[in-house]
């Protein structure tokens, strides 16, 4: 059985560094894919590391975390290269029947809403590493244009460009 302190502290350390290091991650990450499986990995290293050493054992939380999410990265590519593994992009999270409110669906609505969302993911998914790592980080984690800079290591103007060009694709495909 987990000693409730770990638990805490495990707790206390993910809400303090999440979003920052999911940032790293994907900034760092060779593809938008393998983003969840990296983050995973890392907090489940964390974990283990707290059981076995004990929660006095973390001083700097930060700096930790970062560690372990820059080994896993490290790792996970040399791994992906060595045994020259070659991965398609496969769809993201699917909308499912089930977890739509059923009081609110409408079959026609449902089908067009789906078959604009599936054009839309077609075109992200076309796109480059780089731009589908803005979107996530813009989208998905919220980061504004200058966090998306300084964590990609590029400039705010490359960042607009990227998310602006590819916004004004998306509406003219939506149209």
């Amino acid at each position: 059985m987990s000693d409730p302190n770990i638990a805490s502290r495990f707790d206390e350390i993910y809400n303090s560094t999440n979003k920052m290091i999911l940032a790293f991650i994907t900034a760092k990450c060779g593809r938008t894919a393998d983003i969840g499986d990296i983050f995973q990995d890392t907090y489940m290293e964390l974990y283990k590391i707290l059981n076995g050493r004990g929660v006095d054992y973390v001083t700097n939380e930060k700096a930790l975390v970062y560690r372990i999410a820059k080994r896993k990265i490290a790792r996970y590519y040399s791994l992906m290269q060595r045994l020259k593994i070659n991965f398609k992009i496969d769809g993201e999270n699917e909308t499912e029947l089930f977890d739509l409110i059923i009081d609110d669906f409408v079959i026609e609505n449902y089908a067009a809403d789906q078959a604009m969302l599936d054009e839309a993911k077609k075109l992200i998914k076309s796109k480059s590493e780089d731009i589908k790592k803005i979107f996530y980080l813009f989208y998905d984690l919220g980061l504004t244009i200058p966090e998306i800079a300084e964590s990609m290591a590029i400039s705010e103007s490359s960042v607009k460009n990227k998310l602006y060009r590819t916004i004004k694709e998306l509406q003219n495909l939506l149209k």
